[in-house]
């Protein structure tokens, strides 16, 4: 439930992202395609489970740094426009981020 809509929300901020700044003919350009499988790979793995929090406040840094940078990126300029493409994702991750952190998995 929680990733179906974390997986939602970070396919969409991606593809504003896409738009914005490259020419996909359909979809998503291959290197936001590659972003976004990545994306949902650490999110299929992640230790927290239906408990993970928004990736700014988890204590674990899954992502490589590379990739971590692109997410970041793709991140500061979707995350504004949210609000007006997808607005039920957009005030869904917003709760989720007032949402405490959970103590890191053993």
């Amino acid at each position: 439930m929680v990733h179906d809509r974390e997986e939602r929300t970070i396919r969409s901020m991606i593809e504003i992202y896409c738009e914005a700044h490259h020419t996909p003919k359909d979809g998503l350009c291959d290197e936001c395609q590659q972003l976004h499988d990545y994306a949902l790979a650490r999110l299929g793995k992640c230790p927290f489970g239906s408990e993970k929090p928004v990736c700014a406040k988890c204590t674990i840094h899954c992502y490589r740094s590379d990739m971590r940078n692109q997410i970041r990126t793709v991140m500061r300029y979707a995350g504004p426009r949210m609000t007006l493409r997808h607005p039920g994702l957009a005030v869904a991750h917003l709760l989720q981020k007032r949402r405490p952190s959970p103590r890191h998995p053993n």
